[in-house]
């Protein structure tokens, strides 16, 4: 997503001692999650190049136990439900608070068993 919203996630959740990774290309973030497994990914429903969707796809395809968590300034019912019925672990609608990501990979986390 924008690059100041991701620079201030990835601040706050490093001082929560997550490891995190962060992409302003959704092509680049798409190559990497086919290098590597993760626990969790967040990720923008609609992005230039891949869309969220899709990036929900590749996630999965590579590791169904991810946990994908997708933020969009487009929220609407339908969108959510089909997020959810794909497989994402849950859905934010943008504007949201820090605190509310971090409580939704928090629920992640301990769904992983971490």
């Amino acid at each position: 997503d924008e690059e100041i919203v991701g620079k201030r996630l990835k601040t706050a959740l490093e001082k929560s001692n997550y490891e995190v990774e962060i992409f302003q290309d959704s092509q680049q973030a798409v190559a990497r999650i086919a290098e590597k497994e993760f626990d969790i990914v967040v990720t923008d429903v609609r992005m230039e190049g891949i869309g969220g969707m899709e990036v929900l796809e590749h996630v999965l395809a590579r590791s169904a136990r991810t946990k994908v968590i997708l933020i969009t300034g487009y929220a609407t019912v339908e969108v959510a439900r089909e997020a959810l019925t794909r497989g994402a672990f849950d859905f934010i609608a943008k504007p949201f608070k820090p605190d509310a990501l971090r409580e939704v990979i928090l629920k992640a986390v301990k769904e992983l068993g971490r």
